[in-house]
Formats: structure tokens, C-alpha cells, sequence
């Protein structure tokens, strides 16, 4: 283990203007030889940069049990991401690629659509694994309605013949052992188009080595959207709008909680898609029971209500998830961390890995 004293204290600095209103605090430098285009062998190989106060750990992810008391509760995502992407011809012989942004019913999903010309409604789509389908409409933001010709439920031909939706900065064509690696070990809940990659360095091994040391787990669903990839274009975040994703905070999950808090422990996310659901059920001052979609924007100057510890992987330069962490740990600090880890050489975005912060 390495510890570093370098992180700027400015937490409590009067002096200091409130951050996070312009996108261009949030930049930093990266070589793109650091973003990891692969899983490691094993889940558990992952380094773990731990962020406590003005001190940065290099440590690995096997280290969390040792680093969390008995009593504290670690919340999971458990959403599964579904087969979202399929190629295919118009029925002119154009090629298409379509990305299932949401399934709507037995056959009828909301879709991203690119062509060189994109399709009119009433125009039939061949897609992978003799899938037939028919463009029924356009929304204002840009998405597609598409119905499926098929006997069979959308959500089952996916799995047959869908594409694993790797993210953007991934540059190479998804493969087979990306079924497994680009999913957490305790997926349970089908609608994701994005891995909730905190999760991804869970094994089954580390699961029962933090439940023998009495760390108890929770779970919450979140459907990652294709939205956490989009780009924030305002210089000014205020005129920032974020893509609603649909989440539900459990009865169970709010009791354990309140228990774990009423005998001192922490409340542990696992990712910021955790923290995106449990703030969202917490915005009545006490975490509630929800079920439905949220747009919720957290930026420095946000006051957390549910969280006290984030494991979370290192994100985009000017994204609304290093905003969110920088709400967390302070942007200063957080971006100090950022530089130790492009030093330290370590791996980024979905399959690199991972972060504990302390706020």
C-alpha cells in the first residue's frame, strides 16, 4: 500500500468561490492508453485508489473488507444490461445500427437509430439474427419507436442476437466473454444499456468476505441509460438537462438503511448510479420507498442526504458523473486524485479501476 499526502484541504476554506457552475472546472488530462479496452483475468485484480481526507491510498479492491467496519452497509445496483445494439440493412440495402435505449413492451422498444439517412416512419428494418422490424415514429429528442414483427418477446430475441452496448471510448467490437465481464456477478434486473461499473469488480469470493466480516449489502435498480455517455455541451450547467433514467428504492433497502444508521454505520454506494437512486428516494429529507424516473443533477453545492461512502471507477473529463463525485469529495480533491491516478498508471472508465472516497 502507498500513501499519499497531496490532496489540497479545501473543504472548509471560506475563501473559496462555490465550484461547479462551468463545465471546464471538470477537464483533466488523460492519455487514452489508460482507458482500458478490456477486463482484467479476474474481477478482483482491480486497484482500488482510496481517497480519506488529505491522504490518497494505493490499495487494491480485495483490501474493502479492511477498510469498512462491521455494521456498515454496502448498496448495489443490481440492474443487467441487455444485448442493446443490432445491425442490419434498411430494406433499400442501407446499413443500419440500432441501439435499444429502452423496451417498451413485448415488442415494442425506444431505439437510437444511425444511418447515412435515417429512416422514415412505416420503413422495415432487417437486423441481426433475421430480426424484422418497422420504424413507427420519431420523438422530438431524437429517439425511434420501432415494433418487432417477431412472435417472440423483443427482450428474448435480444438476447439471442443482440451486440453487448460497450461504451463509445471502447474501440473494439464487443466479444463473447463480454457477456459475462461487461455484467456484475448479481444482476438480476433486465433494462440496462450500460453497466453500473462499480459493481464490476465484485466476485463471488469478495461478496462473502465482506458478509463474514458483518458488512451487510443492499441492493437498489437503476437502468443505466445511454444517457450517462452524453456529452455536456453548456459551458453554463445550469442549462444542462440529464437524461431520465427509470430506478426503484425498495421498502426492504430503506429499513436497512434506517437500521444501519440508527447503530452507526455508514451507508456505502456502489457507484453513482447507487447514489443517483438513493438521493433521489431521499429528497424528502429521509429515504423513501420510489419507483418511477429520475433526472436528478448532483454538482458541487449539492447536500447529500443518504450516502457517506462512494466506491465508484474513475470517469470522463467534464462528465455529470465526475461532477457527482466532486460534489462528494470536493472538486480540488477529487481532480488531485485524478492527477495521482494518470501517474500511478491507473486504468479508466468502465473496466478499469475503482475509487473509495470519503467525503
Amino acid at each position: 500500500m502507498t500513501v499519499t499526502r497531496s490532496v489540497p484541504d479545501t473543504q472548509n476554506n471560506a475563501a473559496m468561490p462555490i465550484a461547479g457552475s462551468r463545465r471546464s472546472e471538470f477537464d483533466y488530462e488523460l492519455p487514452k492508453e489508460l482507458i482500458a479496452q478490456a477486463p482484467l483475468p479476474l474481477r478482483g485484480d482491480s486497484r482500488m485508489l482510496c481517497l480519506h481526507g488529505d491522504e490518497l491510498a494505493d490499495r487494491g479492491i480485495r483490501d474493502l473488507p479492511a477498510l469498512l467496519r462491521a455494521g456498515d452497509v454496502l448498496v448495489f445496483n443490481d440492474t443487467r444490461v441487455i444485448p442493446a445494439r443490432l445491425f442490419g440493412v434498411k430494406a433499400s440495402g442501407g446499413k443500419v445500427e440500432v441501439f435499444v435505449e429502452r423496451v417498451l413492451a413485448e415488442h415494442r422498444a425506444l431505439v437510437q437509430i444511425r444511418a447515412s439517412k435515417l429512416p422514415r416512419a412505416g420503413t422495415r428494418l432487417h437486423l441481426d439474427g433475421g430480426l424484422e422490424v418497422c420504424v413507427s415514429s420519431r420523438s422530438e429528442e431524437g429517439f425511434f419507436e420501432i415494433v418487432c414483427d417477431d412472435e417472440r418477446p423483443l427482450a428474448e430475441r435480444l438476447r439471442e442476437c443482440g451486440h453487448m452496448p460497450l461504451p463509445p471510448y471502447i474501440t473494439r467490437a464487443d466479444e463473447a466473454f463480454d457477456r459475462e465481464r461487461y455484467q456484475t456477478v448479481f444482476a438480476a434486473r433486465d433494462g440496462a444499456v450500460a453497466a453500473p461499473t462499480a459493481g464490476l469488480h465484485f466476485d463471488a469470493a469478495l461478496l462473502d468476505t465482506l458478509a463474514a466480516a458483518g458488512i451487510e449489502r443492499a441492493v437498489v435498480t437503476l437502468h443505466v441509460g445511454a444517457g450517462t455517455f452524453q456529452p455536456v455541451r453548456e459551458e453554463d450547467l445550469s442549462r444542462h438537462r440529464m437524461h431520465a433514467e427509470w430506478l426503484e428504492v425498495s421498502l426492504e433497502t430503506c429499513e436497512l438503511i434506517r437500521r444501519a444508521r440508527a447503530r452507526g454505520g455508514r451507508v456505502v454506494a456502489v457507484g453513482t448510479t447507487v447514489v443517483r437512486a438513493l438521493e433521489t428516494a431521499s429528497q424528502s429529507g429521509v429515504i423513501e420507498p420510489y419507483c418511477g424516473e429520475t433526472a436528478i443533477f448532483i454538482r458541487p453545492g449539492y447536500r447529500f442526504r443518504s450516502v457517506d461512502m462512494l466506491l465508484t471507477n474513475f470517469h470522463m473529463p467534464s462528465s455529470t458523473l465526475l461532477m457527482l463525485v466532486c460534489a462528494f469529495a470536493g472538486t480540488e480533491r477529487m481532480l488531485a486524485a485524478y492527477r495521482h491516478a494518470v501517474n500511478a498508471r491507473y486504468r479508466f472508465y468502465s473496466y478499469g479501476d475503482a475509487m473509495l472516497v470519503e467525503p
